[in-house]
Parts: structure tokens; sequence; C-alpha cells
């Protein structure tokens, strides 16, 4: 939360999530203007060298460079914040130019060379050569473990654990992580409890209050909710810890972009509406599915039939725009029913109003190995699905085309 939120915090007129979600952190310029403005510059003038010296050394808050100091920016990172832990909460976070970068950020913020990362077997397949491909070649190490077995990440962790990574629910096949039950754990190992809360959103599921101690955001998907700008965001309520992602976020220069900002922005303001639209669009693709003969099996949280149906209905609100289904066969009857849609979009991005398919093994973990892929259960026949905000019944008949 930014200094004048706290300043007058107790004579906020609102509580409620969807109020933040339209109202938090505008300051409003000599302009008066309504929507919040675009600020496209790259620095900021000073109004002697005293001020700029001061800027410049933290000894005073202001605008000093819009790689880490932008007001669209901040506005952004406020109300996420706030939509993380509520607006009498102590979250602050920052934006990035990705989600990606929001979880490197996150890993240089709190790990270093010869440090440890315990992490869901099923995390999305670019973080997974992120922490294999990447990370690994400066001496952090990550041990990978079933997302819903709790006795294996205690077996895991080490004295060098500095981090719990998970995703809940997990991309592609919607498997839910208990993030209280985590959370403690991660305390009495000495670790922070990170979740990717990409599928959920604050909307649907608010990690801090279940115990996390980080959360990380993809801005791009579900936050602008049409396709539109790159982003990321990552969230805490301790502030040495986001001291700590602020340096990075500085000296490294992951920033976002201004105008990525104001699309998220304006994005929040009908995040609660969305998020329940697809979700109610996406159990209902679900329900069909699990009844139509040419399918072997469907993967969704909201369904009864799913093995952590209770746990997602104690900690979402919701269950989610994303479901993944898996066909009899293999690639070719995959790629056939994806072939044979005429509305829906074959692409591997999620979150937007309109419905996307795409095939995991060759898309989205496709540069992950045969054995990683066969270790998360990502099968040839298997095929996610981002409901969007289409008549489920037109969803359904694209579907059918070839599932006939």
């Amino acid at each position: 939360m930014g200094t004048a939120d706290k300043k007058n915090n107790e004579r906020l007129p609102y509580r409620g999530f969807d109020s933040v979600a339209v109202r938090h952190g505008q300051v409003r310029t000599a302009e008066g203007e309504h929507n919040d403005p675009v600020f496209f510059t790259s620095s900021f003038v000073f109004d002697n060298a005293r001020q700029a010296a001061d800027r410049f050394t933290d000894k005073e808050a202001g605008n000093v460079y819009s790689r880490f100091t932008n007001p669209t920016v901040r506005v952004f990172e406020r109300r996420l914040a706030a939509m993380e832990d509520g607006v009498d909460g102590a979250a602050s976070a920052i934006g990035t130019a990705s989600g990606m970068s929001a979880i490197l950020c996150t890993v240089l913020a709190f790990a270093k060379a010869g440090d440890h990362i315990v992490a869901a077997r099923n995390l999305f397949g670019s973080t997974v050569s992120l922490f294999t491909r990447v990370l690994s070649r400066f001496g952090i190490d990550t041990t990978y473990v079933a997302l819903g077995a709790v006795d294996a990440w205690r077996a895991a962790a080490r004295k060098n654990t500095r981090l719990f990574f998970l995703e809940t629910p997990s991309n592609p096949l919607g498997e839910i992580g208990d993030i209280a039950a985590l959370a403690a754990l991660a305390g009495e190992c000495g670790a922070l409890l990170v979740v990717d809360n990409c599928l959920c959103t604050p909307a649907l599921q608010r990690p801090l209050t279940l115990g996390a101690d980080v959360v990380v955001h993809t801005a791009t998907k579900f936050i602008d909710g049409q396709g539109r700008c790159v982003g990321g965001a990552v969230v805490v309520d301790d502030a040495e810890r986001y001291a700590a992602l602020f340096n990075i976020l500085r000296t490294a220069g992951p920033c976002m972009s201004p105008l990525s900002a104001w699309v998220f922005l304006n994005g929040l303001e009908t995040l609660s509406l969305r998020m329940r639209a697809h979700s109610a669009a996406a159990l209902a693709v679900a329900k069909w599915l699990e009844s139509h003969p040419a399918v072997r099996a469907v993967h969704y949280p909201g369904l009864a039939s799913h093995p952590q149906h209770e746990l997602a209905a104690r900690q979402q609100k919701d269950f989610g725009g994303v479901l993944s289904f898996e066909v009899h066969g293999g690639r070719a009857e995959a790629w056939k029913v994806i072939d044979a849609t005429r509305m829906l979009s074959i692409t591997g991005n999620l979150g937007d109003a309109k419905t996307t398919i795409t095939h995991p093994a060759t898309t989205t973990h496709g540069r992950l190995s045969d054995a990683e892929r066969k270790e998360m259960g990502v099968g040839e026949n298997l095929l996610r699905v981002c409901a969007g905000l289409e008549d489920v019944d037109d969803i359904c008949a694209d579907l059918a085309r070839g599932l006939g």
C-alpha cells in the first residue's frame, strides 16, 4: 500500500474486494481525471540538486526513473496488493515485464548460489525450464515433488532450502496444493512459501491470507483478460521482503511498461465479474466433456469427481476457467479435435475473453523431455481449454466437431 493510502486509510470509504479493484491506489493529478492516467516518461525532474540527491539515495520518497518508479505502475502495484491482502493489510507489490520475470525476481531476491528450492512437479513448463536449465547454472538446485503430497515436501527439504514453490491449481491438470499446510511446513523448514496464483487471481484465491509468504502473478492472463499485454507481479506482506524484491527490480531492470500497467488496471476493474463467468463456463464445459464417450478423463477441480475438489472448495471462492481433458488415443486424436474447431482460438495463451485450446505436450510443455512430461502427467492425448466468455453451447459445439 502506498504512503498516501496508509496516511488516509482510516478514511477510505470502502473495504470490499470489488470496490478495491475499481478504486484503490489512484491519486488524481491537478487535471482531475476520472480514469487512471498513463505516465509516458522515462525520467522525472527535481526541484533542486538536493532533492535529486535525496531521491537517488532513498532519503526522500518520489519518482526517479520509470524503470522502478512510475506513477501508473505504482497504482497497479498498490491496487493488486490490496486485492491480495485487503486495504488494512501490509502487502506491497512490484510490477514486472512478464510473469516469468516475476518468478525470476522472486528467486533472485530470496535465494543465492548454494541454496535449494523444493518445487511442485507439475509447474508450468517455462518455470521448470527456468529452474532446471537456467538457475541450476548459477548454483541453485531444485527438487521436484508431487504437489499434493505434503510428506514429500517435508522429505525433500534440506538445511539450505530457501523456497517452496508451487502453482495451484496447476497448469494444465488442475491439481491443488494445500496452501495452509505447506505454509506451516515451509515455516518449520525455514523456507518461504511462494504461490503462483495465475489461474485463480486474487478474485478467487488469496494465498497470503492462507499463510503464503510470496504470491506471483502473470498479469498477461486473467488480470488483463483480453490478451493485450504481457506483464507480471510479485506480492509480499513483509517490508524486508519487499525491499529485497524492489532492489532486484531496480538493478536488474525487468520493469513493467506504463501502458501495460494501465491496461492491467482496467482489467482489475472487471476481474471479479470475469472470473465468476470463466468459472461458470468452465464447469459447464467440464461436465459436458465428462459425459462425452470420446473423452477418457476430465481434469477440473470444480467437478465432484476431482480428487481434490473439497480442498479446492475450501481455499478458493470458485474453480477458475482452465480445464483439461484426455481423448482416447494419442497425439493424432488430440490434434484432430484442435484442427476441427472453427471458433476456439488455437493458442498457448489463456485468460482471454475468447476460449482457447492447445496441446500442452507440443506447446506449453513442448521443451521438456519426454520423461519430464510423463512425470507431470502431460500425455500426448491431453488437451487444455480455457473457457472464455462466449455462449457455452457454442464452445461445446465447437469441441464436438472433432470428438464425433
